[in-house]
């Protein structure tokens, strides 16, 4: 008979753990057990990337292939050891967030089914000076992870000319990660401006393989998503696990390493080892506190040379100096039914757009969609620079891929003019948890050809019967 609960002795404390031998990693066959096994091997480590820190839960409840949610709130039934701290949102909400102080913490929220682990680039006792500059470098499809590589090291570069020391880590999904320590003196806004700056110097030296483009139809390469340093963003933190059949791990290792490293290096079998054996790649970034002051000081040229601020994410308010935002290809579009509003968020009469697709009063169709140039909506006419279309919008991610297959299958002329960075697949932040659009860029299609948009295989409503779906907490 499977166990169905057992409790585990750490840091002191006795952790009940549910279902122990509830399986997450179906390919592997790892179990929750195995999970909380891991986490204590490399405790350490993981409390030096997320201890100390508000952290939201992000739960995997059914597992790694499951579904998951956001919960920001701690749980009303916790241990009294579990620390709290309150923070506030761009909605105006407050939340109690959990703070990890040890290795049972860590037990602990696995139990709750949580893989990795999502801290704020704030301790609890500062929640208005981050003390982490994060460089968060995002594949576009198809990119080598060679090219991948080669920017983080162009980013060391920039990093070091500009006084500050980079922390590598794999992301334990595709991408890199460069951790910053800084000192605690600046407020958020500043610590996101300096993060454009460098998104912008190295997309400069390497402009083959790196963007700072934030829309993702002017992507090429290697996205720097200088956006991970707004407020209230999280991103996986060391010694996470990640939602990836075998079970990879978000692992430090050293600028040496780097060159030579495979992601599949590193999971939940191989770290542990590597851990005892070597310890913590990234033991030193707390000794090694940085200023900001060279990279806000090349914000200031680059805001003399025309560069103004970068768009931010759909659901924080409009900054000053911020560039309209609206998908360039939507640049000339009008308000109206179609959704394009005030150019902010894409708002409509019925819905609400993600900062790059607006839903408007039908919600379906091309007033939904990345319509074709010329695409009348409204009053208004879209002058398209890339012809988009959009196929789904879906609850999850197999469902919005199974409506992208049933619309290949009628286009199947098409198909082989498409190349990888022309199937765009967004996970949109929904208020606790992903929802995922499909859209394809026809450029590379000769126009004869291009099929027109279509009523979407999918239409699902992520904002249903909410106030003002514009404004999430994340």
């Amino acid at each position: 008979m499977p166990t169905r609960s057992e409790v585990v002795d750490v840091a002191g404390k006795q952790v009940a753990v549910s279902n122990p031998d509830k399986v997450f990693f179906p390919g592997p066959g790892y179990t929750k057990r195995d999970l909380v096994a891991y986490y204590v091997a490399v405790a350490d480590g993981a409390l030096r990337g997320a201890g100390g820190r508000p952290m939201a839960l992000k739960r995997y409840v059914n597992g790694a292939e499951g579904e998951y949610f956001f919960q920001k709130r701690a749980p009303e039934s916790r241990p009294e050891w579990v620390r709290t701290v309150e923070l506030s949102f761009p909605s105006g909400r407050t939340a109690d967030e959990v703070v990890l102080d040890d290795a049972a913490g860590l037990v602990w929220v696995v139990n709750l089914g949580c893989l990795d682990l999502n801290p704020h680039a704030i301790r609890a006792d500062d929640l208005d000076h981050p003390d982490e500059l994060r460089v968060d470098l995002d594949p576009m499809p198809g990119v080598a992870w060679d090219d991948i590589r080669r920017v983080a090291l162009v980013a060391r570069e920039v990093l070091t000319d500009h006084g500050l020391t980079g922390w590598p880590k794999t992301s334990g999904s595709r991408g890199i990660h460069i951790n910053v320590r800084i000192e605690r003196q600046w407020s958020f806004d500043q610590v996101r401006r300096a993060a454009v700056a460098l998104a912008r110097e190295i997309e400069r030296r390497a402009p083959a393989i790196s963007t700072s483009k934030w829309w993702k139809e002017e992507r090429h390469g290697v996205f720097i998503d200088y956006n991970q340093n707004a407020k209230d963003r999280t991103v996986a933190s060391a010694y996470s696990v990640r939602p990836v059949p075998d079970a990879r791990v978000s692992a430090p290792v050293t600028w040496d390493e780097l060159p030579e490293c495979e992601l599949g290096d590193f999971t939940i079998a191989t770290v542990p080892a590597r851990y005892a054996r070597i310890g913590d790649p990234g033991a030193g970034i707390d000794a090694a506190v940085g200023s900001l002051a060279g990279l806000l000081e090349l914000s200031a040229r680059q805001e003399r040379d025309g560069q103004g601020d970068a768009p931010w994410p759909p659901h924080y308010a409009k900054a000053a100096g911020e560039p309209p935002r609206v998908m360039p290809s939507r640049a000339k579009g009008a308000a109206g039914a179609a959704g394009v509003g005030d150019g902010a968020a894409g708002t409509g009469a019925a819905g609400v757009g993600d900062g790059a697709a607006g839903t408007g009063a039908a919600g379906t169709g091309a007033a939904r969609a990345g319509a074709a140039p010329g695409a009348r909506a409204g009053t208004g006419r879209r002058v398209s620079s890339k012809p988009l279309i959009e196929i789904a919008r879906a609850a999850t991610k197999d469902e919005a891929l199974a409506a992208f297959e049933r619309w290949k299958s009628r286009h199947e002329s098409i198909v082989g003019h498409l190349e990888p960075t022309d199937v765009l697949v967004d996970g949109m932040r929904g208020r606790y948890q992903l929802w995922y659009r499909i859209r394809v860029n026809l450029e590379h299609v000769p126009e004869a050809e291009r099929p027109e948009q279509e009523p979407l295989e999918v239409d699902y409503n992520p904002w249903a019967g909410m106030a003002d779906p514009r404004v999430s907490e994340r």
